[in-house]
């Protein structure tokens, strides 16, 4: 499966954001990428670019292709309710996000990379889809191998200051977490404007 496999500070520094997680680099170099700097100047961007950088930015944090993320939107927009939001959801209630967000990796990359190499068990059974999509009541568990709980609990132990969010629940002793339900908007990625994002692709 194609995934983004370039320079990741020179894209956080282009959003303004560490959207990889955390990043020494990143956080001394904090302005946009180039020669000039942080004293660079922009002219006035067009409505058109300022949707294209918010979807490349939510496209980036999450590590998907654009086949994969345009995928992803067409079937938001194919369920009654608020596009935008529908369309968090589906991101977020990925495999790997969720995986990535009870503790169990250190990046979602790192998540997708620990799904596809097996490490994960949904209601029993395995699942290495990256975008397997999880529903309320699903079980998500690492594998009872060796080598999988000690992944986990080195992945654990450096993420234990981020909160699992309140939608899920997790078991620490068991390597377990449970969905809930499905998260709402205040729950998800707060630095998206994702009405941005709908408006973009209706232009097309």
């Amino acid at each position: 499966m194609a995934r983004y496999t370039g320079p990741t500070t020179k894209i956080s520094r282009r959003f303004g954001q560490p959207i990889f997680g955390t990043n020494k680099s990143f956080e001394k170099r904090g302005y946009p990428p180039g020669q000039h700097g942080p004293r660079a100047r922009r002219g006035k961007q067009s409505e058109y670019a300022i949707g294209l950088m918010e979807k490349q930015k939510l496209r980036f944090m999450y590590g998907l292709m654009e086949k994969q993320f345009r995928r992803a939107f067409d079937k938001a927009k194919g369920i009654r309710g608020v596009t935008g939001t529908l369309f968090l959801q589906i991101l977020e209630t990925r495999l790997d996000s969720c995986v990535y967000l009870l503790g169990f990796a250190k990046s979602r990359q790192a998540a997708r990379q620990f799904v596809n190499h097996g490490h994960v068990r949904v209601n029993g059974q395995k699942v290495d889809i990256a975008s397997y999509a999880v529903q309320a009541g699903d079980e998500i568990e690492v594998k009872n191998a060796t080598s999988s709980r000690q992944l986990a609990t080195r992945n654990m132990d450096t993420t234990r200051m981020r909160n699992v969010p309140d939608w899920m629940t997790r078991n620490d002793e068991a390597f377990r977490g449970v969905v809930n339900r499905q998260p709402n908007r205040e729950e998800m990625e707060q630095s998206i404007n994702e009405q941005l994002i709908v408006e973009f692709y209706s232009r097309f």
